[in-house]
């Protein structure tokens, strides 16, 4: 029995098969006979997770607008079919060509979440390869990643062979045509690294060397004829980006099931918790003409009765208010919903509320973060608790009654006072709706309190912080716990442990790689998952490594320390950031970009655009 037959009948043994078939509206299937260059664009998670991810439907139209590059989907396979594929043989394949993985040129992964590690090598596992890089031979594929988390690739250096940093558009063509040019001339795995390490954007750990002091840190970081730094890649003119006109559309229901148009990329904000904020700086945004057109083309395109906005702060755009006048005219007429994520509370008005509202009416999102002023200043959130109960006051008048209000909890500098403030700002915006609603039968309100817990993050003002320790938050969600009782009020929390191996993996250095491996070893994969997490095979990981959790995400960094991702440029200036850090422990806030330039370094590519 050949592999596609193989896969189609073992494939219906599973909770989901059509995870596992391909063959969906909008996939692209090439002739193998006329590809130079084959592309394996694997996500760590399951297909219902992937598949929303805008990242990838952007970057597999891209390579497969080229007649010569032919760019696939492969997925994780959830528990119940990585079985069934392990006892019957069935290596990692790709969704479009049903051929393994092992066989194409490139095997590419995006990085969106720390925790999603152990997928990495359990999918490099299950296509036949060898897990470390220094074991793989020069005619298995090239291993590349990219995403968000390769701010700081070090954990990961182990397994991977070269990194993106940066926006991807660009620089995967780049790098897929030198390949095809020096497969051409009969190259060498080696020699494509060495030529690829020239290209701006491009990191391979294997030419960097890393020392360490005796007390763990950093001692240094040197490069073997390679650039010293790796500077990110930026998209100049975001209005004229390649953006797809189409995307897979599955056969089953996932995450976000709608189209998604990217409406601008970085932020002015300048929280400083926030590592999007700074690292997908400058800030860039379409023009309302061009957000119009992708989006009647998505919803023509796919079928799609529901287009949301993506951005870090929709409402943020410019002409935000123009904008939605183009959409909610297109989308009311062809009756599709329209959707605006991240919405910031100063900026909220009736007329973005009453736009809204001719298409759809929903619940709304806001994030608080803090549930003091003095705390929201340390975290430059630049919002007052005023701006917080006029945009729920337009939206109780509006007719909403329900509200999620997303907070963090262990901010630098943060009391118990600080933490009663988040239940003091719930209870306020409940009274709030039932004085607005005072007579009126049947409205009941519906809050929606999340407490994330913080996770200090490269290339942020916070990256020099402690993370609180496990029993310094649970001292303080029992004492939110204690003093947020409403039946209004519906509060959850993140688990402490996840966000100790996020904060430890986000901040790590290579010796991680041998913690991830040996945890991945253990039984580990899917950490982002309640259901799977192990968090006690991940301390036994530690321990025989000789390695703390604790040292990593629970101590406070000097501003003079090396840094595991010193050699990397994301263009964020390291005095701008302990300018910042200094700044927040006085609770003095900084203006965003359209009021006045911080100084943060990106100006040499922004131009100064959004400098005040």
């Amino acid at each position: 029995m050949n592999l596609r037959d193989k896969i189609e009948r073992l494939a219906l043994r599973s909770m989901k098969p059509s995870r596992y078939i391909g063959g969906e509206v909008g996939s692209v299937v090439k002739d193998k006979s006329k590809i130079d260059v084959r592309f394996a664009f694997c996500f760590p998670d399951t297909y219902e997770v992937g598949m929303s991810h805008l990242g990838m439907k952007i970057l597999y139209g891209l390579k497969n607008q080229r007649e010569n590059f032919w760019c696939e989907r492969v997925f994780a396979p959830d528990k119940d079919f990585e079985k069934i594929m392990r006892e019957n043989d069935i290596p990692l394949y790709a969704l479009e060509s049903l051929d393994p993985i092992k066989e194409f040129d490139f095997i590419g992964f995006t990085l969106q979440y720390e925790l999603c590690y152990t997928n990495v090598l359990n999918m490099l596992d299950l296509a036949g390869l060898k897990v470390k890089a220094s074991e793989r031979n020069e005619s298995d594929p090239i291993v590349v990643a990219g995403g968000p988390c390769v701010c700081n690739p070090e954990p990961l250096t182990d397994f991977i062979d070269l990194f993106i940093l940066g926006e991807g558009e660009e620089v995967n063509l780049e790098l897929m045509d030198l390949y095809a040019e020096m497969k051409k001339q009969g190259k060498t795995k080696s020699e494509f690294l060495r030529e690829a390490s020239k290209i701006e954007g491009i990191y391979v750990p294997s030419f960097y060397n890393v020392e360490y002091n005796a007390d763990g840190t950093v001692a240094s970081i040197t490069a073997d004829d390679a650039p010293m730094p790796i500077k990110k890649r930026i998209i100049k003119d975001f209005d004229k980006v390649y953006y797809p006109d189409y995307f897979v559309v599955p056969f089953t229901d996932i995450v976000h099931d709608r189209a998604v148009v990217e409406v601008l990329r970085g932020c002015i904000r300048g929280c400083r918790f926030c590592q999007a904020g700074y690292i997908y700086r400058p800030f860039r945004e379409k023009s309302t003409d061009t957000i119009a057109k992708q989006t009647k083309a998505l919803c023509e395109q796919t079928g799609y009765e529901e287009v949301s906005l993506s951005s870090l702060s929709t409402s943020d755009h410019p002409q935000i208010e123009e904008l939605l006048d183009k959409l909610v005219d297109y989308t009311e007429s062809e009756k599709v919903s329209l959707s605006l994520p991240s919405l910031r509370v100063d900026n909220f008005s009736e007329e973005i509320l009453e736009k809204i509202n001719r298409v759809r009416k929903s619940g709304l999102t806001f994030a608080a973060e803090a549930g003091t002023q003095r705390l929201r200043d340390v975290i430059n959130k630049n919002i007052t608790e005023d701006e917080i109960m006029e945009t729920c006051k337009l939206a109780f008048i509006g007719g909403y009654s329900s509200v999620k209000l997303y907070f963090m909890m262990g901010h630098p500098t943060e009391t118990d006072e600080d933490i009663l403030g988040i239940a003091a700002l719930a209870k306020k915006i409940a009274d709030l709706f039932y004085e607005i609603n005072r007579g009126v039968k049947g409205k009941y309100l519906s809050i929606s309190v999340s407490c994330a817990t913080f996770v200090p993050k490269p290339f942020t003002p916070f990256e020099f912080e402690a993370q609180d320790t496990k029993e310094m938050i649970a001292h303080k969600q029992e004492l939110l716990t204690k003093n947020l009782h409403s039946k209004h009020v519906k509060l959850s929390y993140h688990s402490t442990e996840v966000s100790l191996l996020e904060a430890t993996l986000a901040r790590g250095d290579r010796r991680l790689g041998e913690v991830i491996y040996k945890a991945w070893q253990k039984g580990c994969a899917f950490d982002s998952w309640d259901e799977h997490f192990k968090f006690n095979k991940w301390k036994e990981a530690f321990n025989e490594c000789n390695l703390d959790p604790e040292f990593y995400a629970c101590r406070k960094r000097e501003y003079d320390e090396v840094m595991p991702w010193s050699h990397l440029d994301y263009y964020i200036s390291r005095k701008f950031l302990i300018r910042e850090n200094q700044k927040a422990h006085r609770a003095e806030t900084t203006p965003n970009c359209s009021e006045k330039c911080a100084g943060c370094g990106m100006s040499r590519e922004c131009g100064g655009t959004y400098c005040g």
